[in-house]
């Protein structure tokens, strides 16, 4: 079987400083145990399956990937499916575009040169001092470092942590055997040209010990910090510094609503064959 694949580079205008995604175009004849499969082998955090739709207000479907598991919902690859779907001749059914997905129905749209989902709404609720005290312990912080706290617990549900610097959030070095199937989402202040928050996110239960860039852990961050009078209802975060990317998330609350946008870039094109 012979496929159209792309991979392309998400919350970047420049190539090689995003977060990668696959995407095998349509891929209706692939079971779940070759998505899998090849997810598995391509070792990104997500690699994407782009079908048709089942449902008439859809105007494409989505499967997503990791290494180990399928998810429901993810930022990046929303924006990057979206991104290949236009670019191979996708054209939605109304102004925004319907992307269907394992979370539900997801909207879609242009914003300038970025294209930008709107976020599920995540549950939050206060963290226990247990979950605390084991987050401090794997991030090897002080307690005093941790000035504000949230678990968000749509999937994947993140443990957020906000610190007071972006130089001790660069600093960490986490523990991650002590992480013990958390996933651990930190962001501090930036003061950089472009972006007023930096952040990092750590998944090593699901096969990402450090991702890129990450639109659920910055979606669930925007509604928790914006809701809570702790940033600003329009900003931009860096993630990836560490890892030598420069990803940028552009956030925006509009109404009740949280908008998570960033660039797409297209990397390689060609031709898959299982």
């Amino acid at each position: 079987m012979n496929l159209p694949f792309q991979q392309v580079d998400v919350f970047t205008s420049v190539p090689l400083k995003g977060n990668p995604l696959a995407v095998v175009i349509g891929a209706d004849g692939l079971s779940g145990a070759q998505m899998a499969a090849f997810a598995n082998w391509t070792n990104l955090s997500e690699t994407a399956f782009l079908l048709q739709p089942t449902t008439p207000q859809a105007d494409y479907r989505v499967r997503i990937f990791t290494p180990k598991s399928e998810l429901p919902f993810a930022g990046h690859p929303t924006l990057g499916s979206c991104h290949v779907w236009l670019a191979s001749g996708g054209v939605p059914k109304g102004g925004e575009i319907i992307q269907e997905c394992g979370a539900g129905q997801v909207r879609v749209r242009r914003d300038g040169a970025l294209l930008a989902f709107a976020a599920p709404e995540f549950t939050r609720r206060p963290m226990a001092s247990a979950t605390l005290a084991q987050i401090a312990k794997c991030l090897r912080l002080s307690p005093a470092q941790i000035l504000a706290s949230h678990w968000l617990s749509n999937p994947p549900g993140w443990a957020a942590v906000m610190l007071g610097s972006r130089d001790e959030l660069l600093a960490i070095k986490p523990d991650f055997a002590a992480m013990a199937g958390l996933e651990v989402g930190v962001i501090a202040p930036a003061d950089l040209p472009d972006a007023q928050f930096e952040v990092r996110g750590f998944a090593p239960g699901a096969g990402i010990p450090e991702d890129p860039v990450t639109g659920s852990l910055n979606a669930g961050l925007a509604q928790w910090l914006i809701g809570a009078g702790l940033a600003p209802p329009e900003y931009v975060a860096s993630q990836g510094t560490v890892l030598g990317r420069a990803g940028r998330v552009h956030i925006r609350r509009e109404g009740a609503e949280i908008w998570v946008g960033g660039n797409t870039v297209t990397c390689i094109t060609g031709t898959l064959t299982l």
